[in-house]
């Protein structure tokens, strides 16, 4: 049977028991009758329920009714009369309410909280809730029942019922192996300044992520993951982004992995329950919790965002593979996003007899630009990204170059235009001269391939 909505499928001493005196009490016995303790009942049909049997029963009339209705979703318990247990509360839905004194002052107060949208899996997807002020001090804890959430909340009792307030403040979180995350902030999204004794609705719901595809253990073995970690700093870090600077206050290091393996190990770090700020200038002093700090990343089709943190700023990923350039997202500070013009990229492709060759070097120039031409004294070498030219060791089988195809303006190159490139390479003991043309397209994942013949006849004895 689903929740409870009709009074008529309540009766006396089966799905409730009315204990009436001079402090009255309301159980609800879940698992008895009609009531299901993971459906509950609402407080409407509870409310209901007991004006028709205090207008029927000759013994409990002559008692005080236990409750006002302010709305169907907010009441007053009145007249010493309280809950009887906190299974009683727990199967409470669409309600909240307020234990009031002889003089109408709370004891304390239940909110209820009802959660919009659906769960991947409600039998088993829980969420979690932080009340207490900072939300960063607070320690998670977990809803009644796994799936989309209906229950109370207490948020204040006096000092004879638990002495706390906790009207200021509510975040929740719905945070599952791979699973999308989402979390919500009452309070703020809301616009309140305080809670009270009645139902808040907000939206929380989760969704099969298609870019996790590794387990938390092969996360924390895999040599990929291992470097990966985050930083919160007090004070703004500059990141140049094309050609103007901007600030960020959590720095993602990326380990030159690609986009999909930092944010694996990103959605990792945010289930922990330890501290995941690496910083060792904040860590002591600002430990993050894993499992109740800000979403730092979002996937946007194939594209990654970095997301403005609270109380922080905003979010950078340093050494980030090179060829996901064109698909990376940041917020800065200022809650903006920022993007790199766009950047062609690709690798150079050495032979076994360049890369064997621990004297093999290799220069890409401009074939043309205006007067500057490859072969002339005036030939111009390519810079990439970071105006730094590609040249170098051929010391790897591939060597990746980025390439600022909006931006680049070197020897009066028109932005966005193609690029006619030579690339040559030369070693001494077992690679000889080569030389080859190509040119820089608006894509990523070119390949310049150079092959050297082998040496045969260098020596200097």
């Amino acid at each position: 049977m689903a929740k409870l909505v009709d009074p008529d499928d309540l009766n006396q001493g089966t799905e409730i028991t009315i204990t009436p005196g001079p402090s009255g009490t309301l159980t609800l016995n879940p698992g008895s009758g009609n009531l299901i303790y993971a459906d509950g009942v609402t407080g409407q049909c509870v409310y209901s329920f007991l004006k028709e049997e205090w207008k029927t029963d000759s013994n409990l009339i002559k008692f005080p009714f236990p409750m006002i209705a302010i709305t169907e979703e907010q009441f007053e318990l009145i007249d010493a009369w309280n809950w009887a247990d906190q299974t009683t509360k727990n199967t409470i839905r669409d309600a909240g309410w307020a234990l009031k004194n002889g003089a109408g002052v709370s004891r304390e107060e239940y909110m209820n909280l009802t959660t919009l949208g659906s769960f991947v899996d409600s039998n088993n997807d829980r969420a979690y809730y932080v009340q207490s002020t900072p939300t960063s001090a607070g320690t998670p804890v977990d809803t009644v029942f796994a799936g989309e959430v209906n229950q109370a909340i207490k948020i204040f009792g006096n000092t004879n019922y638990g002495n706390f307030d906790y009207r200021d403040n509510f975040n929740i979180w719905l945070r599952e192996y791979a699973k999308t995350y989402d979390q919500y902030d009452l309070l703020t999204e809301q616009n309140l300044t305080v809670l009270t004794y009645k139902k808040y609705a907000l939206p929380l719901s989760n969704a099969l992520d298609v870019k996790i595809t590794h387990t938390d253990a092969q996360v924390l073995s895999g040599a990929a993951y291992q470097d990966i970690f985050v930083q919160y700093y007090l004070a703004p870090q500059p990141r140049t982004i094309g050609s103007s600077s901007y600030n960020f206050h959590v720095i993602i290091d990326g380990d030159n992995q690609v986009a999909e393996i930092i944010y694996e190990k990103v959605q990792y770090l945010l289930r922990q329950t330890t501290n995941i700020n690496f910083n060792a200038l904040t860590s002591a002093a600002y430990p993050i919790r894993g499992d109740i700090a800000d979403k730092l990343l979002t996937f946007i089709g194939d594209t990654l965002r970095t997301n403005y943190v609270a109380g922080w700023g905003g979010t950078y990923i340093d050494n980030f593979f090179t060829q996901d350039i064109n698909r990376l997202e940041f917020t800065d500070d200022t809650e903006t996003i920022q993007t790199f013009p766009y950047t062609a990229t690709g690798v150079l492709a050495f032979n076994d007899n360049l890369v064997n060759d621990t004297d093999a070097e290799y220069w890409m120039f401009f074939t043309s630009i205006g007067a500057s031409a490859y072969g002339t004294a005036d030939a111009i070498l390519v810079e990439n990204t970071n105006n730094v030219t590609i040249s170098g060791l051929a010391s790897a089988a591939e060597i990746s170059w980025t390439f600022d195809y909006d931006g680049n303006v070197q020897g009066g190159r028109t932005p966005a235009t193609d690029a006619n490139v030579t690339v040559v390479a030369i070693g001494l003991n077992t690679a000889q001269f080569v030389r080859t043309t190509s040119t820089i397209t608006r894509a990523t994942n070119q390949t310049i391939s150079l092959v050297a013949a082998l040496e045969r006849n260098y020596s200097n004895p």
